[in-house]
């Protein structure tokens, strides 16, 4: 295994985190946005106020975006497990 696939994969690691987590964090700027706006509308300025909704919203999306979460990560790991297995097989025939 030379240093490119090495980077290779890293990259597609990466890749695969961000698009677990983004539906989480988008659900969570959105609420926390949503949240702001309430708070200078209203001038309520609860520190505790914006966590309960965020937890939830985070939680909701979770189990909303499980299996596009879970089949990216499959996807990924096959993958991942293919390469292991073609590094494998070059290295025993030399």
């Amino acid at each position: 295994m030379n240093e490119i696939e090495v980077i290779d994969i890293a990259r597609d690691a990466l890749w695969t985190l961000v698009l677990i987590s983004t539906p989480a964090m988008m659900a969570a700027l959105i609420v926390g946005l949503a949240i702001a706006l309430f708070q200078a509308l209203t001038q309520i300025q609860e520190m505790t106020l914006t966590f309960v909704p965020k937890i939830l919203a985070v939680f909701a999306c979770i189990i909303i975006f499980l299996p596009f979460m879970l089949n990216t990560l499959i996807t990924h790991s096959e993958s991942l497990f293919e390469r292991i297995t073609e590094v494998g097989a070059n290295d025993e025939g030399r």
